[in-house]
């Protein structure tokens, strides 16, 4: 019963993020969307000690993205900043392959050229 409530909090989190990437620009969702998918792909066979600290993560994720959600509302969403500063204590606790990870994530969220041409269905 344990797994089946652990699974369904995890569940939940990932929609909830998704749900709350909408908001965002196009460019950011679709890496965003990529980025959420990929990591809680990447840690269904994760330690029970990851999950806490991964499952903690992302739920800073959630609450401070829906609080700027909730800020922008009403804004333009070019004038909205999204997202927070990583702390020199946070970024030391880092593991090299998580380093590169933000590094990758950095470069792609900067460049001028994405990789792909997102465009805004029109209804």
């Amino acid at each position: 019963m344990a797994a089946s409530a652990h699974v369904s909090k995890v569940r939940s989190m990932y929609k909830r993020i998704l749900v709350l990437h909408r908001f965002l620009p196009l460019e950011l969702k679709a890496l965003g969307d990529q980025y959420v998918k990929d990591e809680f792909r990447r840690h269904k066979k994760a330690s029970a000690e990851e999950v806490k600290s991964f499952m903690t993560e992302w739920e800073n994720y959630k609450d401070t993205l829906q609080a700027q959600v909730l800020e922008s509302a009403g804004e333009q969403l070019q004038s909205v900043k999204f997202g927070a500063d990583l702390s020199e204590e946070k970024f030391n606790s880092l593991q090299e392959e998580q380093i590169g990870q933000l590094y990758e994530l950095m470069l792609e969220s900067t460049k001028s050229k994405r990789q792909f041409d997102i465009q805004e269905e029109r209804k």
